[in-house]
């Protein structure tokens, strides 16, 4: 497996899955939440209610994932995942590096062999860059997976840099 960090946006990336920072609702929100269904269009929110009037009526559960369509971003599927807030209280590690693993499941699920991730619960969440790149690579490549090409697509300097440092 190859692992990529690139610093840019998550909606250009070519890949067969890119995975969305969500909140529980799945119906969108700020952040590359809002980045992604506005990118891909009405078919996202459409399949995202789908999953809210059957399997998921509560709202997806922290560290879990599930795919919809990509609609018309240049991959075939959005894999939503749902970070934990940072708490300096309580460790929520195992949860975000739950998002990462649950994603390359779902990922190995659809067959897919490319997948581009934004830096989970490190923006609106507040979880610290460096914590969070160092969980975000170390779940990636300790996940046994069928993906062959990993990205972490990063929208600001701190968060890159702090991924840079991870990747080593």
């Amino acid at each position: 497996m190859g692992i990529s960090i690139l610093k840019g946006d998550i909606t250009l990336q070519h890949a067969d899955a890119i995975v969305n920072a969500a909140n529980s609702s799945l119906l969108g929100g700020g952040g590359v939440d809002g980045a992604i269904h506005r990118a891909g269009g009405p078919a996202i929110l459409e399949a995202c209610r789908d999953l809210r009037a059957s399997r998921y009526g509560r709202g997806l559960p922290t560290g879990q994932a599930v795919a919809t369509t990509a609609g018309r971003l240049h991959a075939r599927w959005v894999i939503h995942t749902v970070g934990p807030v940072h708490s300096p209280d309580e460790d929520r590690s195992a949860l975000l590096a739950s998002c990462y693993r649950e994603s390359l499941r779902v990922a190995d699920e659809l067959g897919a062999a490319s997948i581009a991730f934004p830096a989970v619960s490190a923006g609106v969440y507040r979880w610290p860059a460096a914590s969070a790149a160092q969980i975000a690579v170390a779940t990636v490549r300790e996940t046994p997976t069928e993906v062959d090409d990993v990205r972490f697509v990063l929208f600001n300097d701190e968060v890159y840099a702090a991924f840079e440092r991870a990747l080593g």
